[in-house]
C-alpha cells in the first residue's frame, strides 16, 4: 500500500516554499509504502531505532520468517531466545513482548487508533516503554498515512532543513516555523527533506 499524497499538497508546498518547490519539482513524486497495520508497524518501529534501516529490514525478515506475521500472538508465543536470535537486542525484546501484551489485553486497541487525533495517539503510545514521540511520529506516517508530521526529532529531517536553507545550525524554534509553515501537509514535506539529506 503506498502513501497518498498529489498535485494539491505539492503545489500547496510549492505556494508556501519556493525553496522547498524547487526541489519538489527537481525531484519530482515520491511514492513511499505504508503498513496499514498499526500494530506490527510499531512493532517494525521499535526494532528499527538506532539502527540503519537496511539491517531493521534484515532483522525483520528473520522475525518473520520464524513467526510467519506480527501479531500480539505470535509474538507472546515464540521465546526471547528465538528474537533474539533474529538479532533484537534484550532491552528491545522487552519493549515489543510489552506492546504484544498491551495489545492482547486490549490495554492499546490499535484498531481504533485511526479515530484519534496525531497528539492522542502520540500520548496514548508513549506511555509503552520503549516507544518514544519518534517512534509514533514514524507510525503516524508509516501506517496511519497522516499528512502533517515533521519531526523534530528525526536526523534526517533537520539536516535536510539545514541544507535545504544553507543553515549552520537548527534551533526548535525556527524548526517550528518551517514546521508551520508546511503545515497541514506537513509529512509531504518530510518525505523531501529526507530526500535532500540523502542526495544532495
Amino acid at each position: 500500500m503506498e502513501f497518498v499524497y498529489g498535485k494539491e499538497e505539492t503545489e500547496y508546498l510549492k505556494e508556501t516554499d519556493p525553496l522547498l518547490g524547487k526541489v519538489i519539482d527537481e525531484i519530482g513524486y515520491i511514492s513511499r509504502e505504508i503498513n496499514p497495520n498499526p500494530f506490527s508497524a510499531l512493532v517494525e518501529s521499535v526494532i528499527s531505532q538506532q539502527v540503519s534501516s537496511k539491517a531493521a529490514q534484515t532483522i525483520i525478515n528473520r522475525l518473520l520468517t520464524k513467526i510467519g506475521r506480527i501479531t500480539p500472538d505470535t509474538l507472546l508465543d515464540i521465546s526471547e531466545e528465538e528474537i533474539r536470535e533474529c538479532g533484537i537486542s534484550g532491552r528491545k525484546i522487552q519493549y515489543i513482548k510489552n506492546i504484544a501484551k498491551s495489545a492482547k489485553e486490549k490495554k492499546v486497541d490499535f484498531n481504533s487508533l485511526d479515530n484519534l487525533s496525531d497528539q492522542e495517539i502520540i500520548r496514548k503510545l508513549t506511555r509503552l516503554p520503549g516507544v518514544g514521540q519518534w517512534t509514533v511520529e514514524m507510525l503516524l506516517i508509516f501506517s496511519l498515512g497522516r499528512k502533517d508530521i515533521v519531526s523534530f526529532n528525526d536526523l534526517g529531517i533537520r539536516k535536510g532543513m539545514m541544507k535545504l536553507y544553507n543553515l549552520e545550525k537548527l534551533t526548535k524554534e525556527e524548526f517550528i516555523n518551517y514546521k508551520n509553515r508546511y503545515s497541514p501537509y506537513g509529512t509531504i514535506a518530510s518525505f523531501y527533506l529526507w530526500e535532500i539529506n540523502n542526495k544532495f
